[in-house]
């Protein structure tokens, strides 16, 4: 086996019940039924209304040296790009590193303010994942989402860490994590209670 530099991380923001975002996911509600106005302010109200809180976590999802997403994630375009899409974050996003997206529609890489550029993948997870080991050297590479995503790479046996961070909610339905994913054995390496949500990270062995 190849020897890994950097290793390959994963976290997502799911509920007690498993679900990372409900049923009906549209442009206006990209998580789905929840609450209020559907941006996941039930599920991911630790990120937005207590930061100081968390502060640790947020800042640990900006270490990686390059991002990995599913189209889902990137946004709610299907099908052929035949409309101008860049991301939810604005001219600036979080990233600021390269960021491999997901999809079997080809695209030209698309450059942002403050260092960070997608880059359209069509081949598939593997060659994602290389391009963004290749792309982060020695650092670490972040598996960020949508739960399909994390999912296919779980199944391939493709991350070695896997932060959680458990929201006290159930959702019911909707996209789950670990569905289609074989039995996993896990090493707890952290867990950490907060007002809004649990932050539990494990080791993903062998």
């Amino acid at each position: 086996m190849t020897a890994r530099t950097g290793r390959v991380v994963s976290g997502i923001t799911m509920s007690v019940d498993g679900y990372t975002a409900g049923l009906n996911q549209t442009e206006e509600r990209p998580f789905g039924d929840d609450s209020g106005d559907g941006w996941g302010d039930r599920l991911h109200a630790w990120f937005a209304d207590t930061p100081d809180e968390n502060k640790a976590e947020i800042e640990q999802m900006a270490d990686a040296k390059a991002f990995i997403m599913g189209r889902n994630m990137f946004g709610p375009v299907r099908g052929a790009w035949d409309r101008p899409w860049n991301g939810w974050w604005g001219d600036d996003p979080p990233y600021h590193a390269p960021v491999f997206v997901l999809t079997h529609h080809a695209r030209e890489p698309q450059p942002m303010d403050g260092g960070t550029t997608f880059h359209f993948v069509t081949d598939g997870i593997e060659s994602a994942l290389a391009q963004a080991r290749a792309a982060a050297g020695d650092g670490d590479v972040a598996v960020m989402g949508g739960a399909t995503t994390i999912n296919q790479y779980l199944a391939a046996g493709l991350i070695d860490e896997l932060r959680l961070h458990i929201s006290p909610l159930t959702l019911g339905a909707g996209t789950r994590l670990f569905e289609g994913v074989p039995a996993l054995t896990l090493e707890q390496v952290s867990a950490r209670a907060a007002s809004l949500v649990t932050h539990v990270t494990y080791r993903v062995l062998p």
